[in-house]
This record gives structure tokens, sequence and C-alpha cells, in this order.
């Protein structure tokens, strides 16, 4: 018969044989690898599926990522907020929520949601999932609100690998104002203590990318972003960090470079073309944010226009009239995603993936808007008349890429010489992004647009010569 203590040793040798694989191969990747050289390409879990993601459902979606967007350069895998509430669906009843926690106050996967974690009698965590995604070439990632959970504080808790407890280290006057779970971290001592203690548990889970909410802005909290980066550095695990929500003020920009490799320029954009609402924001909104913070896209800071809500956002959307395709149209959904890659933000696909169907797999693996997105050299609207916006990219090889939007209500019409959109001048090879139509040789450009659409041309200057 196998005793209790047998049971116990196993759990553990499963929980050191889980971390020691994870830190293996964090031993591989070295201090001068650089994170985040190009916008994060991924999925992650929020626009489907909110607070609610279990791991069927999180592996279902990864099976896909892997088959059909991964050839493509997507890479991480986001399980968005709310993986340690045993029951989310209280979430409008904060009093009601209940939380798995660690021995030392640290937020946990809930067993019941992902089965995995719990390794014998013992709770390890993302650590089998971090090992998975691993496994197939996948990077992983977890979605936290900054701060110390209430209940761990009021449970007088002592704060792991320390001396401190974790009233010492919350700020009990800080509170973040739309979610009611967490006291803010002092910046002290034991504040930082909180913070490596957390970081060393991702770490041990294998965490390549770490999205914290309610640090970018309302409020923004420069002393916990520095915290949670020296975190990082300490826990010695490599992650991308990603700051929410926005609007982030440009006022932050070289603070937030220093810190991050990613900062939310907007409050949450979902599938909503324009709108008067302060929440949620539209993709109108972002011309004027994106344009704005295009200067500081570079290598490892990437300016974050929010996930694409794109495809079926399902079973449960956080924001509008339930499960739904898209509400944006294909003219909208093709205007979304160019401005997104001239804008050259992260990006990071909302769609339920299991029901992905062909017209958004399309949108999201054009091989030029992928290219414009990864790996132009630099970005910037270069007009904005009335409803007409234009943006160029500087690509390598001397090429150039050229968009035009209407993001009016009627449609326009538009003649540009190339020069005039600071552009070489002559003449140069003109292919259309969308639809790989070549128009051969011209010094200018002429559109037609219907309401809320876009054009998009890749430019080689000169003739093209033939191959020999």
């Amino acid at each position: 018969m196998t005793t209790g203590f047998t049971r116990w040793v196993c759990a553990l040798f499963s929980v050191l044989v889980i971390v020691s694989s994870q830190f293996g191969q964090k031993a591989r990747v070295t201090a001068s690898e650089p994170l985040a050289v190009k916008p994060p390409l991924g999925w992650n879990s929020w626009d489907s599926y909110g607070l609610r993601v279990n791991e069927e459902q999180f592996r279902d979606n990864v099976s896909v990522l892997v088959e059909k967007l991964k050839p493509f350069g997507y890479e991480y895998a986001v399980i968005d907020e709310g993986w340690f509430l045993r029951n989310p669906e209280s979430r409008p009843h904060p009093e009601l929520l209940q939380f798995e926690l660690d021995v030392n106050g640290r937020y946990i996967p809930v067993p019941e949601r992902f089965p995995s974690a719990l390794q014998g009698n013992v709770n390890v965590g993302f650590a089998p999932i971090g090992q998975w995604l691993h496994s197939q070439g996948l990077k992983f990632g977890i979605h936290i609100v900054r701060g110390i959970p209430r209940e761990s504080v009021t449970r007088n808790l002592m704060i792991e690998g320390s001396s401190y407890n974790l009233a010492d280290a919350a700020d009990q006057t800080d509170t973040c104002p739309w979610d009611p779970t967490n006291w803010g971290v002092k910046d002290t001592p034991a504040g930082q203590a909180w913070y490596d203690a957390l970081l060393r548990q991702y770490a041990s889970w294998g965490v390549d990318f770490l999205k914290v909410d309610c640090i970018s802005d309302h409020p923004y909290k420069a002393s916990e972003i520095r915290q949670i980066r020296l975190a990082i550095e300490r826990a010695g695990r490599p992650m991308v960090l990603s700051l929410s929500p926005g609007p982030t003020s440009i006022e932050h920009a070289n603070e937030v470079i220093s810190m991050a490799q990613m900062w939310r320029i907007s409050n949450d954009v979902w599938d909503v073309w324009s709108t008067n609402a302060s929440f949620p924001k539209s993709v109108k909104d972002q011309f004027a944010e994106a344009a704005k913070w295009s200067k500081y896209a570079g290598r490892g800071h990437w300016p974050d226009a929010d996930m694409l809500p794109l495809g079926e956002l399902t079973p449960y959307p956080d924001v509008g009239n339930g499960a739904r395709h898209t509400r944006l149209t294909p003219d909208e959904q093709k205007t979304m995603v160019t401005l997104w890659a001239f804008a050259r933000s992260p990006l990071i696909v909302g769609a339920n993936l299991t029901q992905l169907d062909p017209a958004t797999l399309a949108l999201l693996t054009n091989h030029d808007i992928l290219r414009i997105d990864q790996s132009a050299l630099a970005s910037r609207e270069v007009r904005h008349d009335g409803n007409t916006v234009v943006w160029t990219s500087e690509l390598s090889d001397g090429q150039f890429a050229l968009a035009v939007f209407n993001v009016g209500d009627a449609p326009v019409d538009g003649t540009w010489k190339l020069s005039e959109l600071g552009l070489p001048d002559g003449r140069s090879n003109v292919r259309n992004v969308w639809d790989t139509t070549q128009l051969g040789l011209q010094s200018g450009v002429a559109v037609h647009l219907a309401p809320h659409s876009t054009t998009a041309f890749v430019l080689t200057p000169g003739p093209i010569r033939a191959k020999h």
C-alpha cells in the first residue's frame, strides 16, 4: 500500500523534475540575447474567453496556433486574467470571489480548471503547461494585475524566501480602481521581496511573457514597473514585459522604453469602428494614437495598439453582447490589421482559434503585412487630409511600403506623387499588398477607397532587372 509520505515524495519529485527542466531551458538563454527584437506575434485568451478560459480550451487553441499560425512567426500563447479564480462568473460581485493561493500568498492556477497543475497532492502551477508549450517551439505568457492579493494580506502570510510578511509589503492605501482583488506594493525592500518571490515562481513555470495590468495608466505605477523589471532580472529567466492598460502618457515614453518591451497606447480596443463612448476604444481611435507613438517603436520596445478582436469572439468575450463573429466589416478588419502593421505594433490575436475561418487566417498571414510589421526600419504617418490618412514604411533592401486609409463614412479618391509622400523621386515598381497585383513602374499612386477601407503597396525604386 502506498503511504501518504510516499505519495508526498513522489509528488515532490515530479515538481523538481518539472522545475529543473524549466531552469535547464532557461540556462540555454544567454543574457546577451535581446528580447522582442521584433514586435511579438501570438494569441491571447481574453477576447474570446474572458476570465473563464480553462486548460482544455487553451490547449485546443494552441494546437491551431501551432498548425496554422506558427509557420508565419506567431509564437506566444498567453493565458489572460482570472486563472486563479475558482468562480470567475462572480466577478460582478467581488465579495463572492474565491481564489487559489499558495502557502506564501501567491495566486496559483485552479486545479479544476487547469488539471495539470496538480501533481499528486502538490499544485505546481503552470509548469506543465509551460513545458508543453516549449516542447512545441512556442513561448508561454500569463496575465497578472499588479500588487498583492488582499486575501493573502488578511491571512498574514509570509513572503517566500524572506523574513517579511505580506502586510509589510502591501500598500493598503493603493488599490486598482477597476480590479478589487489586490493591494498595491510599497517601494521598499519588503515590496521588492514580494515581486522577487513572484517572479521566481513564474520563472519556475517557464513564463516567457508577462502581461501586467493596472500599471501603465489609471494609474501609472513607475515604482512597481521598476520592481517587476528588477525581479525579472533576479529570477534569471528572460521575460517580455507587457504593460497595460493605456493610454500610456507620451511623457513616460523614455521611461517605459527603459523598463518594458511593450506598453499599451490606449485603453482596451474592441470590434467597434467608431464610438463616442470612453470605453471601449475603437479602431478609428487608434489612428491618432499610432501616429503619436510611431517614432518610439524599435528593436526591443514596441508601442502596443492592443489585441486584434477578429474572427470568432466566443464563448465569453468580456465586452459586447455575447459570443459573436467580430462586428468589424471585412474592410474594417483589413484596415485594422494594416494600421497595426504599419505602426509596428505587436500582433496578438484574440479570436477563438478553434473556429478560425479562412478569411481571418488570410488577414493574419499576409506575407507583406507581416514583413512590414516585423522588419520595417521606420514607419510614420505622412499625411492626414480630412478622412484620408497615409502611412509609409522603410523596408530592407531599399524597398518601401505605402498605405492609404479612408477613415470617413463616404468614398474618397486620392492621387499623389511618390515624392510628395517622402518616398524616392522617380518611378518605382508598385505591387498591391492585399491582392498582390503588379501595377508596374509608377511615379505616383491613385486610389479610390470605400468607407473605412484601405489599400497598401510595396514599392521597389527603379526598374526590375531580369536575372540571368
